[in-house]
């Protein structure tokens, strides 16, 4: 897809953005948040590209230029080069977090303070459970958060947050508890994205 870097991204040319990308994949995904799903947005293949990724991010920026932004903020793994690219695009500093035994933390000497006004990004959200660890870790440092921007809305504008936030793309894509899923049963071999082969 071509895009005029001068108008901003529409969500159905974001959407065309991640199709060109080959970044929706079929099949039995493990999702990070323990939920099974047929359908995995392999964010990934369009991070690979770094022109997709700046028209993205420059959606992104656009929407929060005037909102005095010191901060762009993200999770690893993703979210460093939403956030990286975000900031640069901003002309703001860029901070991530990492996980140490199982909590979200900023290392790297990376701080923030009251002083700060923080724009947090993500890639895909499906439950939130990750995004509203890292609302929690910005508001432990007295930080302001702007808003959350994310690319894709996995579960169809139910994941909800008591921060300002809004994905490029709302996706409502169909997902299973373990226990109830219909693939497990047919004996469709499960994959986790990010590793190879079978879990």
């Amino acid at each position: 897809m071509d895009a005029n870097p001068a108008t901003p991204l529409t969500e159905e040319q974001a959407l065309q953005l991640f199709r060109d990308a080959g970044a929706f994949l079929e099949g039995h995904f493990l999702l990070t948040s323990g939920l099974h799903s047929p359908h995995y947005v392999e964010k990934f293949r369009v991070l690979e590209r770094p022109h997709m990724t700046s028209l993205l991010c420059g959606r992104i920026a656009d929407e929060y230029r005037a909102a005095g932004v010191t901060v762009v903020l993200g999770p690893a793994t993703g979210g460093i080069i939403l956030a990286h690219e975000t900031a640069r695009q901003l002309g703001v500093r860029v901070m991530f977090t990492e996980r140490v035994e199982g909590a979200m933390v900023l290392r790297r000497g990376f701080s923030l303070s009251p002083a700060d006004r923080v724009l947090l990004v993500e890639d895909v959200i499906t439950t939130g459970g990750s995004v509203r660890e890292l609302i929690e870790l910005v508001r432990e440092t007295g930080a302001g958060i702007v808003a959350l921007a994310f690319l894709v809305d996995r579960s169809g504008g139910r994941a909800r947050f008591d921060v300002p936030s809004r994905p490029l793309i709302t996706l409502d894509v169909v997902t299973y508890e373990p226990d109830q899923c219909p693939l497990c049963r047919q004996g469709v071999p499960l994959v986790k994205p990010g590793r190879t082969g079978k879990i």
